[in-house]
């Protein structure tokens, strides 16, 4: 049952109330004037032609020197002349005027025309002086600014502060320090478990550990341990890492603050801090509780590096908060701090330290049976027929995060809707996959008989020489219809391994070089379609001598830091006569490659030229198209039973395309 809330007692004043109390005064105002002056305007010449020639005028008073009020008599108010202002106003038995108003112009010159008329008619109007002051129109034109600049100021600050909201909170002008958290109540909004988050056992098995901490902390307290403060999820984008955050709320039951790092940041000085520490305040207030920041390192990042705004640094200040709001709040508080970044090189040491981030939770790629949870999870939403295999299409997507996954089923059941389907089927997988990784098929680009014809050669030889080496990936299908940026692919099937060794390294790169020398086994020269296969063989080629410490000159030494400080040095790990070296390998290497795949093809050419002319007939070759022609395929796993499928992917490994 949802508790209800209790209704705030006493009187709470509008939101707005003060402008609508200033609007009512103000057409208050208006209507009472209205009613009470009955007062009409009129000119010089009426006023002398008509009423003081007629002698009705009992009165004139000239206001301010400006302005002159006149006052008919009683008896001429009958006149069907002054019939306008002679009816009575509320309250009064008679309208005592004044009647009407003009202006005078030139003070002088009126009275000497009145006093001619007084004279010649021998009239008994009586000229008096007034000097008045506009009390209201005096408030109102200093009022009506100052409204309009606080109403701007308001508006502007809002703009600032990200949009509008209720009082009291970072939206408004006086809240701008507040914190931009959004609460998830235990009630009503966590409802997110570890059965929602398919996957990530090994995590999952790490943060289990928190939500211990939150439900029993006195289990741990008494034995003299203390509770760690928090615990930065580390991954990859995609892997579930906000998901998983959520989950532990839902299963520890207590409040989940959650927000940005980006939130932190304002552009007025202080603002960071003072969000920090409303945060953590509030924190305290809902302990036990959650803080969850996501992509930390906006405001995490290693202090005093590419430092351009000198030492008033507003992230820099943020993060200093951070610190020591962290290290400050005791550990008994209940309040435990929950990160994700998927830069965790580029944070702060001090943020790392123990008694802040206490432990890192690797969140990796899932695996192929993490996978087939994911499918599980994203596939139930979808009508799907019996063809759909959950473990197949897991097969097919290694290196695939959740994220990606979701896409994968979003993708298929919108290909099933394009064809007007009923039921997303093991195709519109298949499609879906394809799509996501080589791009959207372009039938109707136009490309020429003699680009198609090197195209088809450019990819038949991919498939060729992948078919004869015994560690190249097995070949799913190889197209020459574009797809994205590409004018033709070979899709493989690569095994996931965590160990590879080179001979593994090398037989990939032979297969990756496959097109361009087809290219110069069949045409004699060579094209810029091997742009990717270049620049894949020469990174690879680069980790065997740089990194992976795989070549014999160099030896088994790497250059690589996994810590990211080199990037903000200039100066090169290696001297410039190892450089050399690393060069000259990098190149030797390729060389050699590329020379293997001449030969093979050059034993193959009737086989090369064959599969060429059946991919430039069908536009899409399969495997039982190859073993048609190389026969079968005498080590590695038989592409064309889908239960021979282990841990593979249909990835592009090589594409075509023009420059």
């Amino acid at each position: 049952m949802k508790k209800k809330q209790k209704a705030k007692s006493g009187f709470q004043f509008p939101k707005y109330g003060i402008y609508i109390i200033i609007l009512v005064i103000f057409l208050g105002l208006q209507i009472y004037t209205s009613f009470a002056g009955g007062s009409e305007k009129t000119n010089q010449n009426q006023f002398f032609d008509t009423f003081l020639k007629n002698n009705d005028v009992e009165k004139i008073v000239i206001i301010n020197k400006e302005t002159a009020e006149v006052f008919i008599k009683k008896d001429a108010l009958s006149k069907s002349i002054h019939k306008n202002v002679s009816s009575v106003p509320i309250g009064k038995s008679t309208n005592p005027g004044p009647h009407y108003y003009f202006s005078i112009g030139d003070l002088q010159n009126f009275e000497k025309t009145v006093n001619d008329y007084r004279e010649r008619q021998n009239l008994d109007v009586i000229t008096e002086f007034e000097s008045r002051k506009d009390i209201f129109g005096t408030i109102i034109s200093w009022l009506f600014p100052i409204m309009i600049l606080v109403f701007v100021w308001t508006f502007v600050m809002r703009r600032f502060s990200g949009g509008s909201g209720g009082g009291g909170t970072p939206t408004q002008i006086f809240g701008i320090g507040k914190s931009k958290a959004k609460l998830f109540d235990r009630e009503n909004d966590v409802k997110t478990t570890f059965k929602d988050v398919a996957g990530l056992v090994a995590a999952k098995y790490e943060v289990e550990e928190i939500v211990h901490f939150l439900k029993e902390p006195k289990k741990y307290t008494s034995l003299g341990g203390k509770i760690p403060k928090g615990a930065l999820l580390v991954g990859s984008p995609g892997t579930g890492k906000t998901l998983l955050a959520k989950a532990v709320a839902g299963e520890a039951q207590v409040p989940f603050f959650s927000l940005s790092g980006s939130d932190f940041v304002e552009m007025f000085v202080g603002v960071g801090a003072s969000r920090v520490r409303d945060l953590f305040q509030k924190a305290k207030a809902k302990s036990p509780c959650i803080i969850f920041i996501d992509e930390i390192d906006a405001i995490g990042r290693a202090r005093g590096k590419s430092n351009m705004t000198g030492g008033n640094d507003e992230r820099e200040n943020t993060l200093n908060q951070l610190l020591t709001e962290m290290d400050g709040f005791g550990t008994d508080t209940g309040v435990i701090v929950l990160a994700a970044t998927n830069r965790a090189d580029v944070l702060d040491k001090a943020l790392l330290r123990a008694g802040r981030f206490d432990r890192q939770i690797h969140v990796d790629l899932p695996d192929l049976k993490e996978r087939e949870e994911i499918f599980l999870v994203y596939a139930k939403n979808l009508k799907t027929d019996d063809s759909v295999q959950v473990d197949l299409m897991a097969k097919q997507t290694p290196g695939f995060s959740g994220a990606d996954i979701a896409n994968v089923c979003n993708e298929s059941a919108l290909i099933a809707a394009r064809k007007n389907k009923s039921h997303v089927s093991k195709q519109d997988f298949l499609d879906a996959v394809d799509r996501i990784v080589g791009g959207l098929e372009k039938r109707s680009k136009i490309i020429s008989p003699k680009e198609k014809k090197l195209i088809a050669y450019h990819e038949a030889g991919h498939a060729t020489v992948s078919w004869l080496l015994e560690h190249a990936a097995p070949l799913v299908k190889v197209t020459v219809v574009p797809r994205g940026r590409s004018l033709g692919a070979a899709w493989y099937l690569p095994e996931e391994r965590q160990i590879t060794q080179t001979d593994q390294i090398l037989d990939e790169m032979c297969a990756a070089l496959g097109g361009r020398a087809s290219e110069q086994t069949i045409f004699g020269k060579i094209s810029t379609g091997a742009l990717s296969d270049l620049e894949q063989v020469t990174r690879q080629a680069n980790a065997m001598v740089t990194i992976y410490g795989l070549n014999s000159k160099i030896g088994n030494i790497t250059y690589y830091d996994s810590t990211g400080q080199q990037e903000m040095s200039f100066a090169k790990p290696y001297s410039e006569e190892t450089a050399k070296t690393i060069d000259t390998e990098i190149s030797s290497i390729v060389e050699k490659q590329y020379q293997r795949a001449l030969s093979i093809l050059s034993d193959h050419k009737d086989k090369l030229t064959a599969v060429a002319n059946m991919l430039l007939k069908k536009e899409v070759l399969f495997p039982e198209d190859m073993e048609k022609i190389m026969g079968k395929r005498s080590f590695g796993n038989d592409t064309t039973d889908p239960k021979s499928l282990t841990e593979e992917t249909n990835v592009p490994v090589s594409e075509s395309s023009t420059l």
